[in-house]
């Protein structure tokens, strides 16, 4: 970016400087610290310069918004054109508190739906399971059934609406029932626009909701790429999902390998099933965490996006632009977020917002000042949300495109995580891919390092979390927490022995075993399990049919 003899001469003033100046300032005013370093322990230089970035050319590192390879955005005007979509991710207790819960956001300016779903969702059981006691409507809205889904989305037209939802081992049910719901609105497949999460390695990684075993697993997903690149064209088939990696303790750059080279995995599924790169790649999606590290994230957000067009290029040959770009959801770190003095969270959220925005997200869900605690209230969920729209209107990041370009910092951060990403993605490869270094137990046990190391730091005072190990008050007890009742379970229960009661069963059993019989095959199964569904079957019913073909999936002891 700069000729030799200007890079001299910053050289030879940076060592004139340090000399002269900070020497002596040092002498004085030691600095706080020996080793400065971001969040993810990538170590932090006093000064950049050009001489950091030196080696950098603009038109092939960076280069336009909405160009190749999509460093600064994936859109040409940003958000001078369309701000990011505000998606709350909501839903607890049962399909009709979560419904009016959504008409409350939509009604303060929220402009697309994310579902959050109980346990027993997430792993495929009906609420009247043994194993679902205890967990029903605890941590997301439970659904049971198509019926549930109509009532979930009573009144809310899905023509109108963007949905997210995050399921990932029965997301294929989840979403014909998605389908199915829209179908009795008379709103057609062609115009459902939203994203189901549908990523079943990182369950695998970080967070543990799976069923079945990586091979009918990533069979699911691919039906899904297929059966929705023709019948559900607007549809993002999957969100290759590194929050939960972040989660789970990984660093930046690690969050950045781990998810892409699950993305790798699944392209490389879809196309040893017989699909075309093109036909199914502009609409895979990815969901990043956001951390307090506001520089370090902004910087992560932009590799990510260099990487994954270089990938899609390079390895996979792709031809349409848009499947070279990466489009991503954020949501703020739930991990970050402290019961104690929880107030603190709105300004560790707003940070963290900042950065998303400045990494040129596409979509956001702020996590509520409450959640280290419980389910978030009204109030907190709108104090969330509206953090979301002064950053909008009222902060001036929005008015030009990736403001922070340039930097010298930010390039070079950018520079070092693609960097460090790529030798993660590498070791994977020789591994035989993400779901072999999986199986190896090699990608947990480096989040898991992580993880140790940044607990260290917390221990030892190196990191300061305020109000955690400094900065301490006395505390009373927390009111106004929200609380699921138990009687949910016990009127999920009810539902579900009136729908068994109600229903055709001898149509369910008949869809059920064409299911069965046609998962014995090599056919796609999405619309044998939206028969399944329109027949109201439940979820654990459909579930259980895969399971007695698919087994279920064993987690390995990673030592």
């Amino acid at each position: 970016m700069f000729d030799d003899n200007k890079i001299e001469e910053v050289k030879a003033s940076v060592e004139q400087w340090d000399k002269e100046v900070v020497q002596k300032s040092l002498s004085r005013f030691p600095e706080r610290k020996q080793k400065f370093t971001t969040g993810s322990n990538i170590e932090v230089d006093r000064l950049y310069t050009p001489i950091d970035i030196e080696d950098m050319d603009y038109n092939e590192d960076l280069g336009l918004p909405g160009e190749y390879p999509f460093t600064r955005g994936v859109q040409s005007t940003m958000y001078r054109g369309r701000l990011w979509t505000m998606r709350q991710y909501a839903g607890f207790a049962s399909a009709e508190e979560s419904n009016q819960r959504y008409k409350y956001l939509l009604e303060q300016g929220q402009t697309g739906l994310s579902v959050a779903f109980d346990l027993p969702t997430q792993i495929g059981y009906d609420s009247d399971d043994g194993l679902s006691e205890g967990e029903v409507g605890k941590v997301g809205v439970a659904i049971d059934s198509l019926k549930d889904m109509e009532v979930l989305f009573d009144g809310i037209p899905l023509d109108k609406v963007s949905t997210s939802m995050t399921i990932n081992a029965p997301a294929s049910v989840l979403l014909a029932m998605y389908i199915a719901v829209a179908e009795k609105q008379g709103v057609s497949k062609e115009k459902l626009r939203g994203t189901i999460q549908n990523d079943i390695l990182k369950e695998y990684i970080a967070r543990g909701t799976y069923i079945f075993p990586p091979e009918p697993s990533m069979r699911l997903i691919t039906n899904i790429f297929e059966y929705c690149s023709k019948e559900v064209p607007a549809w993002n088939t999957i969100s290759i999902s590194g929050y939960h990696i972040r989660e789970a303790g990984s660093t930046a750059s690690q969050e950045v390998a781990f998810t892409l080279a699950d993305g790798i995995a699944y392209v490389e599924a879809a196309i040893d099933a017989g699909l075309d790169v093109d036909d199914f790649a502009p609409r895979l999606s990815f969901f990043f965490n956001a951390h307090n590290d506001l520089l370090e994230e902004v910087a992560k957000y932009r590799a990510a996006r260099r990487l994954w067009a270089k990938i899609m290029k390079e390895r996979f040959n792709a031809k349409n632009p848009k499947s070279m770009q990466l489009k991503f959801h954020t949501q703020t770190a739930g991990s970050t977020l402290t019961a104690q003095q929880p107030d603190n969270n709105i300004i560790r959220v707003t940070i963290q917002t900042l950065a998303a925005v400045l990494g040129g997200t596409q979509s956001l869900h702020t996590n509520s000042r409450d959640e280290a605690l419980a389910l978030p209230t009204e109030d907190s969920v709108r104090i969330a949300l509206r953090t979301q729209q002064i950053v909008a209107h009222e902060s001036g990041v929005t008015e030009t495109i990736d403001p922070l370009a340039g930097s010298y910092y930010i390039e070079n951060l950018t520079n070092k995580i693609e960097e460090e990403a790529t030798k993660y993605i590498e070791t994977i490869d020789e591994s035989g891919g993400a779901p072999k270094a999986i199986e190896k137990g090699y990608i947990q046990k480096e989040i898991q390092n992580a993880a140790y190391r940044y607990q260290m730091e917390v221990e030892s005072l190196d990191r300061i979390v305020v109000g955690v190990n400094k900065f301490q008050i006395e505390e009373t007890d927390k009111k106004e927490l929200l609380k699921v009742d138990r009687t949910v379970e016990i009127n999920q229960r009810e539902k579900l022995k009136t729908l068994r009661s109600e229903r055709n069963n001898e149509e369910v059993e008949r869809a059920l075993s064409t299911l069965k019989e046609k998962a014995n095959t090599e056919e796609n199964l999405m619309p044998f399990i939206l028969n399944a569904v329109k027949a109201y079957a439940t979820l654990g019913e459909i579930c259980n049919v895969l399971r007695q073909v698919f087994g279920e999936y064993q987690q390995s002891v990673i030592l």
